[in-house]
């Protein structure tokens, strides 16, 4: 019930957080905030190290900076397929994807959710496929390109979930600031080979911060979670965070929820209550 709990408040975070990166990216390059959160992260999580008992070691530090550099890919490959494509064809495959991949290798691993958990899956497979649709872009328009990068994105997202999950449980916060040292330095060589500046827009850097401080909150609420539950289900409910993206995005800037991202609300609510019951 614990790891439930924390996956479900994770979603809740990393959703708000890109509710803030997204209000940033009206006002800076997209480069530019996804460096200034990345190091946001970072400073933000060197004063909580000796906090949670643990200690670095070779392994935490490892595990940590492979899922730092597949996150960092992912974002970076998430921006160019919205850039190139339209975001009811790329949203919806990056989430599913990064839904659906922890709960292939959970599986294959040997997790074995009860079975009332497992309908729980599915319906939240479908809720992040629901909730990610927006039915005012024009699916026709999608192209090869940016569907291949979605899928890797989705890729580098679940590869994240599955290498954190992977980390000694006796090494406090010491993977996350390994993920984000590796993902901070995947953000500068792009920058540095692409000539692209990283300077953020003239009042944007509040919420930029307000973006990066929460994301590293939510990636502390998913280790302790994948530490205490089955990637299977933790995976699944972290990735239910666009819903919550979509109702900061309706009440505070009151944008319209359409019917099918409703339903899709409504499935993740039934996910994260089957789920719990099991």
């Amino acid at each position: 019930m614990m790891a439930v709990l924390l996956a479900t408040t994770c979603a809740v975070v990393y959703g708000t957080a890109d509710f803030f990166g997204g209000l940033a990216t009206r006002r800076s390059r997209v480069l530019a905030v996804v460096m200034l959160t990345q190091i946001t992260g970072l400073l933000f999580v060197l004063p909580l190290l000796p906090l949670l008992p643990g200690r670095p070691s070779f392994g935490a530090l490892a595990w940590g900076m492979g899922a730092g550099l597949c996150g960092g890919l992912g974002v970076i490959l998430f921006y160019r397929a919205l850039a190139g494509g339209v975001m009811s064809v790329v949203a919806p495959t990056t989430a599913t994807m990064s839904a659906a991949l922890p709960v292939v290798v959970g599986l294959v691993m040997g997790e074995r959710p009860e079975p009332i958990a497992l309908g729980g899956v599915a319906l939240a497979l479908a809720a992040v496929v629901l909730v990610s649709r927006d039915s005012g872009s024009i699916v026709g328009g999608a192209t090869l390109g940016p569907i291949l990068q979605s899928l890797a994105s989705g890729l580098g997202f679940g590869a994240f979930f599955i290498l954190l999950k992977q980390v000694p449980q006796d090494t406090g916060l010491w993977p996350l600031f390994g993920a984000r040292l590796a993902s901070v330095i995947v953000v500068a060589v792009l920058a540095l080979t692409t000539g692209r500046t990283l300077r953020p827009g003239r009042g944007a850097l509040p919420t930029i911060v307000a973006a990066g401080i929460l994301d590293m909150v939510a990636n502390v609420l998913y280790l302790l979670a994948a530490q205490r539950g089955l990637l299977v289900l933790v995976a699944v409910l972290v990735s239910l965070y666009p819903a919550s993206t979509l109702l900061l995005a309706r009440f505070v800037l009151g944008e319209r929820l359409n019917t099918v991202q409703a339903a899709g609300v409504g499935l993740a609510l039934g996910a994260v209550a089957l789920i719990a019951s099991a």
